[in-house]
């Protein structure tokens, strides 16, 4: 049997402006989008070393916007 990795809660969080052009700007730049902000206030990522980042949107949450409303979750987060 393979080794089970944690999914790290407690996990790493961030506040951020803008969600969604923020998890653009790391899918443009290689970064696996694990969670989309299909509601405009959250997402998950993974660090490299299998680290889970959540990233809350500032504020109130963005309007839902597409295509993020329409991904799936990719891996585990």
């Amino acid at each position: 049997m393979g080794r089970v990795l944690p999914r790290n809660f407690g996990h790493m969080a961030y506040r951020v402006d803008d969600i969604y052009a923020l998890c653009e700007k790391l899918q443009a730049n290689g970064v696996t989008i694990n969670h989309p902000p299909w509601d405009g206030h959250m997402a998950f990522i993974k660090t490299p070393d299998g680290i889970s980042i959540e990233l809350l949107q500032k504020g109130d949450a963005l309007p839902v916007r597409e295509p993020w409303a329409s991904m799936e979750n990719v891996g585990s987060w």
